[in-house]
């Protein structure tokens, strides 16, 4: 595979990615909405086919894999391809973002698997503490997973509320750097563009990180937990 194929491979995965973390967004801050319209949110992405649901999961996992693979196989080569002084020189100049990719690429990966366990999977000893929730769907009433009430169960503990801001800040490097290095590797990054497209994906990573911790920041603060 050449390095141009890795790089659009990157590129494109990593567009997958991007989308989602807004659309998950999205969908997160409707916990302002109160509790029927997060828990109706929640019940219709539940009740969409299995086919449909675990596919596009699979579609995201598989983004996920290609955009990691091809991150470490692109570094590897990089490395291997520039002189000692020259590596010494990029560092220097290298943004903390792209520095710190590997290291927070871990921490969001703990991250992710943690979040996995505690919201779609639900396995963490809370969940058993409060009952369901009756929404109108459909014209009727449901019993659905009071998920409203498991976010504010989740984010009330200090320390769930600390790793998850501490997550979102990487998450925000990530989309900072992750977003401008998309835009060079589809060809649209050049000298007259380039501090624009940085702008943007500084502030696009900006708009995730602030979207993602207001929730945790609302329950530790007692808003919008009614």
């Amino acid at each position: 595979m050449s390095s141009l194929t890795k790089k659009y491979l990157m590129a494109a995965s990593g567009l997958v990615l991007v989308g989602f973390v807004l659309v998950h967004m999205l969908g997160n801050l409707q916990f302002f909405g109160g509790p029927e319209v997060i828990n109706r949110y929640a019940h219709k992405i539940r009740s969409l086919p299995a086919a449909v649901l675990w596919g596009f999961r699979g579609f995201l996992l598989l983004s996920a894999i290609v955009h990691v693979v091809t991150a470490i196989l692109l570094t590897k080569e990089n490395r291997a391809a520039r002189p000692q002084s020259y590596r010494i020189r990029s560092n220097v100049q290298a943004s903390y973002a792209s520095r710190t990719m590997p290291m927070s690429g871990l921490i969001l990966l703990s991250f992710i698997i943690f979040h996995l366990l505690h919201y779609t999977f639900r396995i963490f000893p809370h969940t058993d503490t409060f009952g369901p929730a009756i929404i109108e769907a459909e014209g009727k009433l449901v019993e659905v997973f009071d998920i409203h009430a498991m976010m504010v169960a989740g984010f009330s503990n200090v320390w769930i509320s600390l790793f998850y801001l501490i997550s979102m800040g990487l998450l925000c490097l990530h989309l900072s750097h992750g977003v401008s290095s998309l835009f060079q590797s589809l060809g649209l990054r050049n000298g007259r563009w380039r501090k624009i497209l940085n702008r943007v994906a500084i502030s696009y990573g900006w708009l995730i990180f602030l979207g993602f911790i207001s929730i945790p920041l609302a329950v530790l603060t007692k808003i919008g937990t009614g």
